[in-house]
């Protein structure tokens, strides 16, 4: 798979494509483009993805919070997965964001050789969104390319979305998140050094630096799978301020891997998901807290003796 950040590096033809956002790559996405890698085959033409950095809707409303599912380049990657031939990652910003439907898709067809669109019923792009379905077929008409439309997917009765799977982790379950994205919702980041707390309680924890505009589950306790160096460890992991210690301005992402003991620093560590096991607690002291956290990895093992 090819992964480019300009339509200008390219020069195809025929292509059969697909635009959005694509956050997530979940269930419904994966339809849409597993579709697009089979028609495109048959047609022997090469299946191509345009996609955005930073999220359309996260830039022009100016926001910096946590909102994005995957990074660019785990979204790039899961879109190889399924067998797209190019991942176009363009970024949004303000030169991208004035132009017209038509003047992006001329851009697309030179690039392209645009044979073939597809896209979902409520698509729309260009300056105010003017570019929408009876708007593209008009410009296709011109250009010289044709537009289908790939329905809406839904679990149980309600369509697959980003913004549904993303209430689904503020509201931390992290299981309705999994089902909508066909995986477990995961996040990567360093594992950088903290206070050394938990391992001066005797449970060393390895401490994520997660960018900032990646959305993480509701603040709590959480079954994971850790990857390191491809390998997958069980963990326990917490996503909070530490209220038992007084609380921290900066919210913290600590797994501690389950009897196991190993110098993480430096590496990138990605979690998956699985369960949450509670929500985050204040204890009314460290006796209380050791507890808790001893029953928290008891209640793990019991969910990775079923997961295995």
């Amino acid at each position: 798979m090819r992964h480019e950040d300009s339509l200008e590096a390219l020069h195809l033809t025929g292509a059969w494509v697909t635009i959005g956002t694509f956050d997530g790559v979940h269930r419904g996405h994966q339809a849409l483009i597993r579709t697009l890698v089979q028609d495109s085959a048959a047609a022997d033409a090469p299946a191509v993805v345009i996609t955005f950095t930073p999220h359309p809707l996260v830039a022009l409303r100016g926001s910096t919070g946590p909102y994005c599912l995957t990074s660019p380049a785990n979204r790039a990657r899961l879109l190889g997965e399924l067998g797209v031939d190019v991942v176009i990652t363009l970024p949004f910003n303000a030169d991208l964001a004035v132009l017209t439907a038509d003047e992006f898709m001329q851009r697309v067809q030179r690039a392209l050789g645009l044979r073939h669109l597809r896209v979902g019923p409520d698509f729309a792009l260009g300056r105010g969104r003017a570019g929408n379905v009876e708007k593209l077929r008009q410009i296709g008409a011109e250009l010289g390319y044709q537009v289908s439309l790939f329905p809406t997917v839904t679990l149980d009765g309600e369509a697959v979305s980003s913004s549904r799977i993303r209430s689904a982790l503020l509201a931390g379950e992290v299981g309705t998140a999994a089902r909508l994205l066909g995986r477990p919702h995961s996040v990567e980041g360093l594992v950088v050094h903290g206070d050394g707390r938990g391992r001066g309680l005797g449970f060393p924890t390895a401490n994520l630096d997660i960018s900032p505009s990646r959305l993480l589950p509701a603040n709590g306790v959480y079954t994971t799978w850790a990857w390191a160096g491809g390998e997958r460890l069980p963990a326990v992991t917490n996503i909070g301020v530490r209220p038992t210690f007084n609380g921290e301005p900066a919210l913290r992402v600590e797994a501690h891997l389950l009897d196991i003991d190993r110098d993480l620093y430096g590496q990138v560590l990605q979690l998956e998901f699985l369960s949450r096991l509670r929500t985050e607690q204040r204890f009314n002291s460290i006796d209380e807290l050791m507890a808790q956290i001893r029953r928290d990895a008891q209640s793990a093992r019991e969910v990775f003796a079923h997961a295995a």
